[in-house]
């Protein structure tokens, strides 16, 4: 582009465009540069309601689901063992106790690749891939992750559910991580300082504080994002529906503890409540929604549920 005359004050007021020979003769259309990333940002509002369409014709059209979560109809676990140390971690207590003799926990629940999983072939579902584990650990190296996202890329027609309390993570593999893939982390709260504090004098889990888990999330640019409040613990209602909001996930999991941990739990009303705002925001999915612990302790005793 040149400028061919200007006006007092230096701007242009008069000017053209040079093209090449070739485009002589033919229509050309001058686009700004704020009209192509508007046209970028509709093309991408497209694309993610292209994804969301296929992901729920799929789930609408499986058989029920099973599992952790009811959309799964499958678990594959290339890599297990995790070192969050959650207190309320199911699949710690399974791989501790019932699969104690299995091969892959008789040194407990460590970080393990099983190569022997890389021979599974998937046709359509949703898989959750490592429910027990966490695949996206810090301690994960980096060639055991690329190996099971490019054995993923194999089967575009299936989803494979990922779930991480440490989502910082998938920044890093958001080159090779496959369009088919819905990305999750766990939200138990908003609160660092209930996960740190702890119950009865120990820390809840030794993994990224909420907070951090929240801003990869919301930073992350996927069209398949997924949350799971789940075991629900105590939080500050604005903040919690404010991160949903910026996060924006597809689709997410409200629920409680299902094993007698006694943990800092919110009163039902305040999940009921919470739960009527988020769907305002995404479709929720409800698991175990119960009184909390000491609402049933309080009611038998005849006084009104506390806030924690």
């Amino acid at each position: 582009m040149y400028c061919k005359t200007r006006r007092k004050d230096g701007q242009c007021s008069q000017g053209g465009i040079s093209l090449p020979k070739e485009m002589v003769d033919k229509i050309v259309y001058v686009i700004l540069q704020e009209e192509v990333k508007r046209l970028r940002e509709e093309l991408k509002e497209i694309y993610a309601l292209k994804v969301l369409r296929l992901f729920f014709n799929v789930v609408l059209n499986q058989e029920k689901g099973k599992k952790m979560f009811s959309i799964v109809t499958e678990t594959w676990n290339p890599i297990t063992g995790c070192y969050h140390d959650c207190i309320y971690c199911w699949a710690r207590q399974l791989a501790l106790n019932k699969l104690r003799n299995a091969s892959r926990y008789r040194k407990g629940f460590v970080y393990r690749l099983n190569r022997e999983e890389f021979s599974k072939r998937f046709n359509g579902g949703v898989i959750f891939v490592s429910d027990m584990g966490d695949m996206f650990g810090s301690w994960v190296k980096s060639e055991h992750i690329t190996k099971v996202l490019h054995h993923i890329s194999k089967f575009p027609n299936t989803y494979f559910l990922f779930l991480t309390k440490n989502p910082a993570r998938y920044h890093e593999f958001l080159d090779v991580i496959p369009e088919n893939a819905i990305l999750g982390t766990t939200l138990e709260t908003n609160r660092d300082d209930i996960i740190l504090e702890g119950a009865n004098g120990r820390p809840i889990s030794k993994a990224p504080p909420p907070s951090e888990r929240y801003k990869a999330m919301k930073s992350l640019d996927w069209p398949l994002k997924f949350v799971s409040i789940e075991p629900i613990l105590d939080f500050d209602i604005n903040v919690m529906v404010s991160w949903i909001k910026h996060i924006s996930p597809f689709m997410m999991y409200v629920g409680y503890d299902n094993y007698g941990h006694k943990l800092p739990e919110p009163p039902l009303r305040k999940t009921t409540e919470l739960i009527a705002k988020l769907e305002e925001i995404t479709l929720v999915l409800r698991k175990t929604i119960r009184p909390a612990w000491y609402e049933t302790l309080e009611a038998s005793f005849g006084r009104e549920p506390h806030e924690l």
